[in-house]
């Protein structure tokens, strides 16, 4: 049991993002979900294969090694299976040494409320339904897109855990890239110029940022078990409200990237990246060519 003076990172997870159960969900579709509990049952103690947030997840516990009495994160299973059809991925839990003990099966019902009732400060998924409506209820949440290759590099899977994210729509609000949707660009730098001042609205990734400053205040800089970092389209002159934002917000980032519009990919391998959040679904597919992307929904709309 975790200590109540501690506060870990609380991430909820789907199992179809952790495992690979892509297989299985296709004879959910194809036959309904009597032939679906059917085939779980009869393959419940063969192990699941990795998932495309697999390799996120075991650095993410891996954390928790330092002091295992005071975990640093809390990794939480989300399903839409039955609690019958679920010991299935218990055993996978089991099989991978996956030090993961609360779980929720919702037979078929939704997720995402029960990731805010465990507080999770990132829920991540593959149902893009299920990501939007976490995020439209307050939660930080994105469908996860496995890379081209999904090996880790070795320096990748040993090294810090490193998350990148996007700027607006993710760490802020996306008002200002509204202006630049409806705009374009000369707007948007004259608004940004004439708002340098005045912090930019919190995003859905803000509170996720803060739980990381949180945990990387506990060890000395160059000893950090997390490297962050902020990569985003914008350039100057809209980089001071960017820089001044997190100045009021009293957060740092290890890395900020302005790329004024140049493809966010190879940055992102330079940095490293487990994970890259970013609104935009061309950004997200052409950072998945070599890192794991995470796609925030944005609003319907």
């Amino acid at each position: 049991m975790p200590h109540l003076s501690v506060s870990p990172l609380i991430v909820a997870i789907s199992s179809r993002a952790l495992f690979d159960l892509e297989e299985s969900h296709a004879v959910f579709e194809q036959q309904g979900v009597e032939a679906y509990a059917l085939w779980q049952i009869a393959r419940e103690d063969q192990p699941l294969q990795a998932g495309p947030a697999f390799p996120l997840v075991k650095k993410l516990l891996a954390l928790n090694q330092a002091d295992p009495s005071a975990p640093t994160v809390e990794v939480i299973l989300l399903s839409r299976n039955s609690a019958d059809t679920g010991l299935r991925v218990f055993n996978a839990i089991r099989h991978h040494g996956l030090d993961i003990s609360r779980a929720v099966f919702t037979s078929g019902g939704n997720l995402w409320p029960y990731a805010a009732a465990f507080q999770a400060h990132l829920f991540l998924s593959l149902d893009p339904e299920d990501a939007r409506l976490a995020l439209q209820a307050g939660l930080a949440a994105a469908v996860i897109l496995p890379p081209g290759d999904t090996t880790p590099s070795p320096e990748t899977a040993r090294g810090p855990l490193r998350l990148a994210f996007d700027g607006d729509a993710v760490l802020f609000s996306d008002a200002s890239e509204r202006i630049y949707e409806e705009r374009g660009l000369a707007a948007f730098h004259e608004h940004e110029s004439l708002s340098a001042h005045e912090p930019l609205p919190d995003g859905p990734f803000r509170p996720l940022l803060e739980a990381l400053q949180r945990i990387q205040q506990r060890h000395a800089p160059d000893l950090c078990p997390i490297r962050t970092a902020l990569v985003t389209s914008r350039g100057a002159p809209a980089h001071e409200r960017v820089i001044r934002t997190l100045r009021a917000w009293n957060i740092r980032v290890d890395e900020l990237l302005f790329l004024g519009g140049l493809d966010k990919a190879e940055f992102l391998v330079a940095f490293g990246a487990d994970i890259f959040f970013d609104d935009h679904t061309g950004h997200c597919e052409s950072a998945r060519r070599f890192v794991p992307a995470g796609h925030v929904p944005r609003a319907k709309g």
